[in-house]
């Protein structure tokens, strides 16, 4: 509803009505002039014989004077009338504002407590392109809440609250109730929660609880080496994530982890860009592995090769993976894998599933301390042809102490990012983000993402 204009002005009384009482005062000093004109006649006569202007002889009556005084009269009141005009059409908005206030008044509602609201803008339902079947999938404690409402945050800022995609929780626990309900509050989307089977997070027949016990206290100076549950969250994830039923509608996931920081605004969607693009599995940090932790990894990978030469793709990234021109050694070099968006068809595929079941059978999740990093890289790297994997090298991220700072300027000059990139560990010796732009396709990245 339009305010009338009279409305509009409280508040500023004096600016307002300042010619009106201009032109009151006038008007009485004109009358009280005229009044004295005609009560005082001898004393206006001897005004005039004063005045430089009269004539002796002037014979005018004093009707003609009251004439002359009434005319002048009439002139002053014609020209307060026209300042008074003037001053009340300045104060009227111009059709222009008035237009303008009808139009951002059009989709007003009024609330409980009188006043007008504009319509409520909520991004992801503003944002019409079509969605991709996709979610966040996230492994996580009870009493990691804070930490994951944090990484929810910085997720949701950055891309999410103008997508709208769902949160898919799970625990190798139940979830509790304060871990729902403090999830629930900081994400608009749809939310699951879900328990790991236990099938899936504990010893299968073949492997040696005594054994893997020596092993954990073998390698207890390594980190995680002594960790039981770090090596079940590995095989986990390594063969079991994209088969939980909460995840069976999807196609496309991003991996998020307590205490995690997005860098940059993300401002198209991954998951339809690894679709458009026919895109498999896509990072932003690469680093290598502790040796220690996978002594026979990559020996047991090349016995998969030699035992099932079809699923080696032709054009693979082995020159990513190995140190050596024959593949005789590997360098350690994989892709940081607690961020990663993926197609879980890839997963699923009889290729991966062949070559996780191999591992698996040889026990080096538990008799060893194989990570789901160097299993997902491997397999990415070698089971299909390296166009189908992607640098996300505009999404800066953040995980513990290492992180990705896009490098290019442009980034950064639009305030899109914000973050140090002298300070990324793209720079660091121990990433292998270099021996990746040597080895892939896509290079160097030499472009600002649009």
């Amino acid at each position: 509803m339009l305010l009338p204009v009279s409305a509009r002005g409280k508040g500023r009384p004096a600016a307002r009505n300042r010619p009106l009482a201009v032109v009151f005062v006038v008007v009485l000093t004109a009358l009280g002039f005229l009044a004295w004109l005609n009560l005082v006649p001898s004393t206006r006569v001897g005004f005039r014989e004063a005045s430089s202007f009269s004539s002796p002889s002037d014979s005018t009556s004093t009707s003609s004077d009251t004439h002359s005084a009434t005319l002048a009269l009439e002139a002053l009141a014609e020209a307060a009338a026209a300042t008074s005009s003037a001053a009340d059409t300045a104060a009227v908005p111009a059709p222009s504002s008035l237009q303008a206030d009808e139009e951002v008044s059009g989709g007003a509602t009024q609330g409980k407590d009188g006043n007008l609201y504009p319509p409520t803008f909520v991004p992801s339902q503003a944002n019409t392109q079509p969605r991709v079947n996709a979610g966040f999938i996230v492994l996580v404690r009870n009493e990691e809440l804070e930490d994951m409402k944090s990484s929810m945050r910085q997720v949701e800022y950055r891309f999410n609250r103008k997508y709208g995609y769902p949160w898919i929780f799970l625990n190798d626990q139940p979830f509790t109730d304060e871990f729902k309900d403090g999830v629930r509050k900081v994400t608009r989307s749809e939310v699951r929660f879900g328990q790991v089977p236990h099938e899936h997070w504990s010893y299968p027949s073949w492997i040696s609880e005594d054994k893997a016990a020596e092993t954990r206290e073998r390698m207890k100076n390594v980190v995680y080496g002594s960790s039981e549950s770090y090596r079940h969250m590995c095989r986990w994830n390594s063969g079991f994530f994209f088969r939980h039923n909460l995840t069976l509608d999807l196609d496309y996931y991003w991996r998020v982890e307590p205490g995690i920081k997005l860098y940059c605004d993300v401002d198209y969607d991954p998951f339809a860009f690894m679709q458009l693009n026919n895109k498999t599995y896509g990072f932003t940090i690469t680093a290598r592995e502790f040796r220690e932790t996978v002594p026979t990894l990559w020996q047991t990978t090349k016995a998969f090769m030699d035992e099932h030469p079809e699923h080696v793709a032709e054009r693979n990234i082995m020159q990513f993976l190995t140190a050596t021109e024959g593949g005789d050694d590997w360098n350690t070099c994989h892709f940081w894998s607690n961020f990663e968006i993926g197609d879980l068809n890839f997963f699923r595929s009889k290729a991966y599933l062949d070559f996780f079941d191999y591992l698996d059978k040889q026990g080096g999740f538990f008799y060893e301390r194989w990570g789901d990093a160097p299993v997902h890289t491997i397999a990415a790297s070698l089971l299909q042809d390296k166009c189908k994997v992607h640098h996300f090298d505009d999404i800066g991220y953040k995980h513990s102490s290492w992180d990705h700072c896009p490098a290019n300027g442009a980034y950064h000059d639009s305030g899109r990012c914000d973050c140090n990139p002298s300070q990324s560990f793209d720079r660091h010796s121990w990433s292998c983000l270099n021996l990746w732009w040597a080895s892939s396709d896509e290079g160097y990245p030499s472009y600002a993402v649009p």
